[in-house]
C-alpha cells in the first residue's frame, strides 16, 4: 500500500544524482552554510577565528552574503537587529573561547528582546571535549555552560552527519515564539574534515505555532466585553508577531486606550485618539492603568520599566497574553494566556462584543495633557527640541537604533516611531554599545533606506571600530553621537544619590576627525543646526557621523515617592 507522504519523500532523478556525486573539495563547514542557505538564510554576520576557519572557507563556495564586524559583541548586535527587522533567524558565526564569550552581552540583549539569532561557534577538537584539561588553544571546560542561562537552546555537534539536523533544530527554536537566540557549537576537526555527505538542500525547520487555549480566550473576551474602563498595554510581542493590525482592530472594537511599552514602540499608531503613546514612566499613566477594571497586557511581562519601576499595582482584572512562559504572571496575578500575540488577538477579535465609550478619547487627552504639563514645568526645552529635531530629520519608515543614553531614555517615552518595527533600543538587557552595530545590521537587511543610530560618547567608544565595517560595506547608517564628556545618566544618578559623581568623566577623542580617519564623513553640529545636519547626512549615500556636544538632562522620575 502506498501513502501520499511516501511519494513526497521520493527524490527526483536530479536530487539522486547530486546526492550520489557531491562536488569535491567540501568540508564540514560546507554542511553548515548549505544548511543555512537551505533554511532560507541570505546573509551571515561574524568574525573568523582559528577553530572556525572551516565555516569561513565554506562561505566562498556559497551564495550567502557575509558581513564581518570587528568585535564579536558588535557582530551579535548586528545579527540581533537583522533578526528584528527581517523576522529571520540571523546567523552569527564565531570562533571558540574568547571569540564566543565576547558575544555574550549581545546574546543577552537578543534574549531579553526576543530577537532571533542563530549563533554558531567552533569548538576545540572532538578529542578535547568532555571537561578534561588538554591545553588546546581557547579551551574551556564546558563552553556551552556559559550560554545555557542566556539562549533558548544549546546544540552540540560531534560528527558531520549531525550538522544539518542540529542547525535546522536551532533555527526552528529561534523562530518559535517567543523568538530568541540559540547556540550551536561544532568542533574544529568536524568543520575541517573533508566530507562526502550529500549537499544539504531544503531541511524542514518550520517553527511551531503557539496557539491560545480556546477556553481562556473565551473568558478573556467576556471580561473585555463587559468592562467599563478597559485598557491595553502592548509590548514587544505585538511587534514581533506582526500583530499591530489586529491590536488596532481590537482597541477600536472595545474603545480601549492603548499604551505601548518601550519594546513595543510602533505597535499602535502614535496619534490615534485611543493612543496613550509610551509614557509608562509617569505616575499619571500609572494611575490610569491602575484604574482600568480590565487590563489587557499583550506581549509584555510587565517588567521593571513597563511597570514604572514596579510601582504599578493594578486594581482590576488583568488578562495577560505572553509567548514566554517564564513571564506569564511573573509580576502580577492574571488570566494568563500562553500564546503568540497574533493568534490570541485574532481569537479575541472573533469573540469580543463591540462596545462604545465616547469618554475614552477624552481620558486619553486628559492624561497626555497632565504628562505634558508635568514635563513643561521642569525647564527641559533643550531636550525636547533635540528630540523633535531628530524626529523631523528622520524619514518616516526609516528605522532607528538607540544606545543606552539620555536622549534614548527620552525617546522611549516621547519619540513617535512613525511605523511598526522601526524603533529599537537596548532596553531589554541594558548594555552599552548597541546602537551603531545594530544599525549596521538593519542597513544590511534593507540598504534601500537610511538608518539612524544614536549613542552617547560613552557608548560610542564601545563600537567605534565598526566605522571600518560601515565603510567597508558602504552601509547607509548615520550615527548621531551626543557628546557630554562622560556617562551622563550615571553622572545624574550619582550626583542625586551621593552629592557628586565618581568614575563618570571621560577623556574622549575628536569624533569628527576619528570618523574621517575611517573615510566616513563627519560633522560637528549644535542644537540649532541639528535638524539640517541630520537631514543632509541621512540623505547622503553611505555612512556618516554627526556629533552633538550637549549636556542633556532627564525628566524627573515619578516612582520615588
Amino acid at each position: 500500500m502506498t501513502h501520499d507522504h511516501d511519494l513526497e519523500l521520493r527524490p527526483t532523478e536530479a536530487q539522486t544524482e547530486a546526492a550520489l556525486n557531491p562536488p569535491p573539495g567540501r568540508n564540514g563547514g560546507d554542511l553548515v552554510v548549505e544548511t543555512l542557505a537551505g533554511l532560507g538564510a541570505t546573509a551571515v554576520f561574524g568574525l573568523p577565528g582559528q577553530h572556525a576557519l572551516g565555516m569561513f572557507d565554506a562561505l566562498r563556495r556559497s551564495s550567502l552574503r557575509y558581513i564581518g564586524l570587528r568585535v564579536e559583541n558588535n557582530a551579535g548586535f548586528a545579527a540581533d537587529a537583522y533578526g528584528r527587522i527581517t523576522g529571520e533567524a540571523a546567523p552569527l558565526l564565531l570562533s571558540t573561547g574568547p571569540g564566543a564569550l565576547t558575544s555574550l552581552a549581545a546574546l543577552q540583549e537578543a534574549a531579553a528582546a526576543s530577537a532571533p539569532v542563530l549563533a554558531i561557534s567552533s569548538q576545540i577538537p572532538t578529542a578535547g571535549l568532555g571537561g578534561g584539561r588538554h591545553g588546546y588553544l581557547h579551551e574551556l571546560p564546558d563552553q556551552a555552560a556559559s550560554f545555557r542561562g542566556i539562549v533558548k537552546s544549546v546544540h552540540t555537534v560531534r560528527s558531520q552527519s549531525q550538522i544539518p539536523s542540529a542547525v535546522a533544530e536551532a533555527w526552528r527554536s529561534a523562530l518559535t515564539a517567543p523568538h530568541g537566540p540559540v547556540w550551536v557549537e561544532i568542533p574544529q576537526d568536524v568543520l575541517l574534515a573533508e566530507t562526502s555527505l550529500p549537499v544539504v538542500t531544503a531541511p524542514d525547520a518550520t517553527p511551531e505555532e503557539l496557539v491560545p487555549r480556546v477556553e481562556l480566550t473565551a473568558v478573556a473576551a467576556d471580561l473585555l466585553s463587559r468592562a467599563q474602563r478597559p485598557a491595553i498595554i502592548a509590548g514587544g510581542g505585538v511587534v514581533r508577531s506582526d500583530a499591530s493590525g489586529k491590536l488596532l482592530q481590537l482597541a477600536e472594537k472595545l474603545d480601549a486606550p492603548v499604551v505601548t511599552t518601550f519594546g513595543g514602540k510602533g505597535a499602535f499608531p502614535w496619534e490615534h485618539p485611543l493612543s496613550l503613546q509610551s509614557w509608562l514612566e509617569d505616575r499619571h499613566m500609572t494611575d490610569l492603568l491602575e484604574d482600568a477594571d480590565v487590563l489587557l497586557v499583550v506581549g509584555s511581562g510587565l517588567g521593571e520599566l513597563s511597570s514604572n519601576y514596579h510601582t504599578f499595582k493594578p486594581r482590576g482584572r488583568v488578562v495577560q497574553i505572553e509567548a514566554d512562559l517564564g513571564k506569564l504572571e511573573s509580576n502580577h496575578p492574571a488570566l494568563g494566556i500562553h500564546a503568540d500575540a497574533r493568534l490570541a488577538l485574532q481569537a479575541l477579535l472573533e469573540t469580543v462584543s463591540e462596545r462604545t465609550d465616547v469618554t475614552a478619547p477624552e481620558r486619553v487627552r486628559d492624561v497626555l495633557g497632565r504628562i505634558a504639563d508635568r514635563i513643561a514645568g521642569q525647564e527641559l526645552t533643550l531636550e525636547q527640541d533635540v528630540l523633535a529635531s531628530v524626529r523631523r530629520a528622520l524619514p518616516a519608515g526609516s528605522p532607528s537604533f538607540w544606545d543606552m543614553t539620555i536622549l534614548a531614555y527620552w525617546a522611549w517615552s516621547a519619540f513617535d516611531p512613525r511605523g511598526v518595527n522601526t524603533m529599537h533600543s537596548a532596553q531589554g538587557a541594558g548594555g552599552l554599545g548597541y546602537g551603531f552595530p545594530a544599525a549596521l545590521g538593519a542597513a544590511a537587511a534593507d540598504p534601500s533606506r537610511p538608518v539612524l543610530a544614536v549613542s552617547g560618547d560613552g557608548g560610542a567608544l564601545y563600537s567605534i571600530a565598526e566605522l571600518a565595517t560601515a565603510r567597508q560595506y558602504d552601509l547607509p547608517v548615520t550615527w548621531l553621537i551626543v557628546d557630554d564628556g562622560g556617562y551622563g545618566i550615571l553622572r545624574e544618578y550619582m550626583t542625586d544619590a551621593f552629592g557628586q559623581a565618581t568614575a563618570t568623566e571621560l577623556t574622549r577623542p575628536d569624533y569628527v576627525a576619528l570618523a574621517e580617519s575611517f573615510g566616513v564623513p563627519g560633522v560637528r553640529t549644535s542644537p540649532e543646526t541639528l535638524e539640517a545636519d541630520l537631514t543632509k547626512a541621512l540623505a547622503t549615500p553611505g555612512p556618516s557621523v554627526v556629533v552633538l556636544p550637549a549636556v542633556l538632562r532627564m525628566f524627573a522620575p515619578t516612582h520615588l515617592g
